[in-house]
């Protein structure tokens, strides 16, 4: 096997830009690095330059071979990603934004193998029958070198004309001449982003939970396979007999950005007027829907609203309600997933969010538990490694282990503080949204897709 035996890298395409990781047998990250999209202000929402993606991920490794030179050679490189999204295959590069992603309309009410088959077919329409599929992290692997295959998670349904499957962690090809991993490297089947950073986060026990965090975020919680909580949707995790339920949210991290875009000011300039703010944000709450809401209302009409706005609101109260909002979506889903069982004892927060000790505050005391904050807030590119290391027979790979097999990076714990105000915010969110959606259903204007009762709300995992 060619390669340098102490590293393994991978690699999470994300929605904003791509993260490279080097890893070490113990565990241990050697270096990350970053690279952005060229021409990503110009993409369509729903719509993205797959040739983008590959820029910014050989940009990514090149940065990271400067960082860790057994990076230019490691035992085995992985690639996992944003999901569901689509790539077409046979369609000349213009610079179009001919990639479809989870943004995107197509099947977006449906479970991920649903949406994929949706975007699937929206690009038809746009390009022709012939055209083929791939998941955009399956894409990237073949432009290294990888054998067309479509990387599937242990129990993840097959999608129809996306390519032979591979298990995660399995070996698809090797890296092609003129990149910056040596030719020869293996190439690892990875998954998608929420999947790599559930096995990284170690939601290996009932109870364990995560927000990944990112643009979007939501809520996973491990619980006992074959559980009344394990529900048609369950996802099994990285180790047998346990499971992960939970939901999407939509515009978690994107409401924080949209608010550095009307204030002017940046995010960490926000998250320090939001400190100086007292729970409850001085009576100001915010509904996060910008794009609408995935879990657990399932309404894509819904838009974010802003409450309890005084002449005395400024920055500071719009930047604690955003923060305070969100942790509440997550306790909304939480309280759904209680009602069936799942019992949350721990909260893993990970992405760009897992950066602000006040955020991950807020969502400890919102819902009455531990949090976790990984040392490594990139849990995806993490959890890519992970594959990578499997790929080179240094642990098992998803679904072949047990609790314990695989490293994971050292966590900060944050106890929670529950607050009065906090209780009285939840509910108080809880009726906001509820009186939202009515609002929307008596609407003669509101589209024809109906809206799911309680009883009928999908409860897909986070993807």
């Amino acid at each position: 096997m060619a390669g340098t035996p102490g590293v393994v890298v991978g690699v999470d395409v994300g929605s904003n830009s791509v993260r490279a990781l080097a890893l070490d047998p113990d565990g241990a990250v050697l270096g990350a690095t970053t690279a952005g999209y060229p021409g990503a202000a110009t993409w369509r929402p729903g719509h993205a330059d797959p040739y983008a993606w590959f820029a910014a991920t050989a940009q990514a490794l090149a940065k990271l071979r400067a960082l860790v030179p057994g990076a230019a050679r490691p035992a085995a490189l992985c690639l996992g990603g944003q999901s569901p999204t689509t790539v077409p295959d046979g369609v000349p590069h213009t610079g179009s934004d001919a990639a479809l992603t989870c943004r995107h309309p197509a099947g977006a009410t449906g479970s991920p193998v649903e949406q994929h088959h949706a975007q699937h077919a929206a690009l038809r329409a746009a390009h022709g029958p012939d055209v083929r599929a791939w998941q955009l992290y399956d894409w990237l692997a073949a432009r290294f070198g990888a054998e067309r295959a479509q990387a599937r998670w242990p129990g993840d349904p097959p999608l129809t004309d996306y390519g032979p499957i591979a298990a995660t962690g399995s070996v698809v090809g090797t890296v092609g001449t003129g990149h910056d991993v040596a030719a020869g490297t293996p190439l690892v089947a990875g998954a998608q982003d929420a999947y790599l950073a559930f096995w990284a986060g170690g939601l290996d026990r009932p109870g364990r939970a995560m927000d990944p965090g990112g643009r979007t975020g939501g809520l996973a919680v491990a619980v006992a396979a074959g559980s009344p909580a394990a529900d048609a949707y369950a996802l099994p995790s990285a180790v047998p007999g346990v499971d992960i339920v939970g939901g999407p949210v939509a515009a978690h991290g994107l409401i924080l950005e949209w608010l550095r875009d009307l204030t002017g000011r940046d995010v960490r300039d926000l998250l320090t007027l939001a400190a100086a703010v007292p729970p409850g944000a001085r009576g100001v709450l915010v509904l996060p829907y910008l794009e609408g809401e995935r879990a657990p209302r399932w309404n894509r009409e819904l838009r974010g609203e802003v409450f309890g706005l005084s002449a005395g609101a400024g920055p500071g109260e719009l930047a604690r309600a955003v923060l305070e909002g969100t942790a509440y979506g997550l306790a909304h889903i939480a309280t759904g997933l209680g009602a069936r069982g799942a019992r949350l004892d721990t909260l893993v927060c990970a992405g760009s969010p897992a950066r602000s000790p006040l955020w991950c505050s807020i969502k400890a005391a919102v819902l009455g538990v531990p949090v976790e904050v990984p040392a490594e807030t990139d849990l995806a590119a993490y959890g890519a490694a992970l594959a990578a290391g499997a790929g080179a027979h240094w642990w098992p790979a998803p679904g072949a282990g047990s609790a314990g097999d695989w490293p994971r990076p050292a966590m900060t714990v944050l106890d929670p503080h529950p607050h009065p105000e906090y209780a009285a915010g939840l509910r108080r969110f809880l009726e906001l949204g509820d009186a939202a959606q009515a609002r929307l259903a008596a609407s003669p204007t509101s589209s024809d897709t109906p809206v799911p009762t309680p009883s009928e709300e999908p409860t897909c995992p986070i993807r």
